[in-house]
């Protein structure tokens, strides 16, 4: 029951940032989704959760803009090196996952969406140069709408 109690009243404390910043990441969202259409699922789901970390965790390591940004590029670095190899994908997808999580820990850029980006460029959803544009673009709107907006936005989690 305590459990339970503690997230009752930070929901009553917290209530209208839980609202308004959920709003923001659904706006953030939706502009993406117009934008890509619904043939790059994987890209959006990697921003969806993005959107959720820069908006509902904005104090979190992995939310400042050096690692949005720089998990994103290796990500898309990884991705972008399975796109060329002819291996299985029941080898390559755990494979650019694996490593992508490797390097973002071994460069201090954790981001753990940025394993979907990597795993967006490898299904080969969009070739690694629109895939480039498409999560840069995206990881820098989110980011510098949560620097921006830091210090209005409440860690919620």
């Amino acid at each position: 029951m305590k459990l339970n109690a503690t997230i009752t009243e930070k929901f009553k404390k917290l209530w209208i940032y839980y609202i308004l910043q959920s709003l923001l990441a659904a706006l953030a969202l939706f502009v993406l989704v117009l934008v890509l259409g619904r043939d790059k699922m994987v890209i959006t789901s990697a921003m969806g959760a993005t959107s959720f970390i820069a908006f509902a965790m904005p104090k979190a390591v992995s939310a400042q803009t050096r690692n949005i940004i720089g998990g994103h590029l290796v990500g898309l670095a990884c991705g972008t090196i399975f796109y060329f190899t002819a291996l299985p994908y029941y080898i390559e997808y755990p494979c650019v996952v694996g490593i992508a999580i490797f390097l973002m820990v071994a460069l201090d850029v954790e981001h753990p969406p940025s394993a979907g980006t990597a795993l967006a460029v490898v299904i080969k959803e969009v070739s690694p140069i629109d895939a480039f544009v498409i999560i840069m673009i995206s990881a820098l709107i989110l980011s510098q709408c949560r620097y921006f907006l830091r210090h209005y936005l409440r860690d919620l989690v």
